[in-house]
């Protein structure tokens, strides 16, 4: 499994990164989360908007509600609603009486193997953010931005004040993010990097993980594993039909076999979205390039 590094930081202990941002660490480290969610509050003035609020965990709850002081919470924002997200939206907003703004809600019955957490099926947002649009209190703003892939729900957050951008789990600091169907979609996820990549952010604040002060090299790199990955997969294709099975062993050398099963969710991904592109076709279980 994932090794989980020594928490750089305290658990529940503010930092803040730049002025406009603070962040608290949740106490949830494991193989999915890393060193545990990051929430973020944006503001230095009367109001706070609070990012991924995380687990319904009271000491995170509290923490939370240290950092941001005297200030008002004028808004909870969910990325996405995996459990390691959005559950604390709920008991927050009953404490601050503050609405929960962001994503659509999304719950899938998935009992198989995941990197990731499950779906919040507790989640119901006041208000649900569209691609573009904006919620802004005293001296900040953010913007909605669409990135599909990881899930078919998930947003970045733009702050226009200082060009950050509050990634959640679409670009991590620490690890590629998890396209496990059926709600995972490869080429969402690879249409959503290269939005990014056309955008002009200067540091990704992501929900896991260090900041990202290169984003755009990061992103283009990111593109570049996942095409390499299709690459391999029609090389393998090219030998003759395969199940899905068959592609680990050659495709993830030395894994750990309990991530084989998550492993092979991730070729999934990929093969339905080659599919899709007419390059490869399926018939009873196994894989052909077409």
């Amino acid at each position: 499994m994932v090794d989980i590094p020594p928490r750089p930081r305290p658990v529940g202990t503010p930092e803040r990164p730049e002025p406009l941002v603070a962040r608290v660490l949740a106490p949830n480290p494991s193989p999915y989360t890393f060193t545990g969610t990051q929430t973020y509050l944006v503001g230095a003035g009367k109001d706070r908007a609070v990012i991924d609020p995380g687990p319904n965990d009271p000491e995170h709850l509290d923490a939370i509600l240290a950092a941001a002081g005297d200030a008002r919470i004028a808004a909870i924002m969910c990325t996405h609603t995996h459990r390691d997200h959005s559950p604390g939206a709920a008991p927050l907003a009953e404490r601050t009486g503050a609405p929960v703004i962001g994503c659509a809600k999304l719950v899938i019955a998935d009992n198989g193997p995941r990197l990731d957490e499950a779906f919040d099926t507790t989640y119901e947002p006041d208000t649900v953010l569209d691609d573009g649009s904006q919620v802004s209190g005293d001296g900040w703003t953010l913007r909605a931005i669409a990135t599909p892939g990881h899930t078919s729900n998930h947003l970045c957050f733009a702050l226009e004040e200082s060009g950050a951008l509050f990634t959640g789990d679409h670009i991590m600091g620490w690890s590629t993010s998890v396209i496990a169907p059926p709600d995972g979609d490869m080429g969402d996820y690879l249409a959503s990097l290269e939005r990014l990549q056309q955008r002009e952010d200067t540091v990704y604040y992501p929900a896991h993980g260090a900041p990202i002060t290169n984003p755009r090299q990061l992103v283009r790199s990111t593109i570049g594993h996942r095409r390499q990955r299709e690459r391999q997969i029609l090389k393998i294709l090219a030998d003759g039909p395969q199940s899905l099975p068959e592609f680990i062993p050659v495709m993830y050398k030395g894994l750990d076999p309990r991530l084989e099963k998550a492993a092979q969710l991730s070729v999934q991904a990929h093969l339905i979205d080659l599919e899709r592109r007419n390059m490869v076709n399926r018939s009873d279980q196994r894989w052909t390039v077409v």
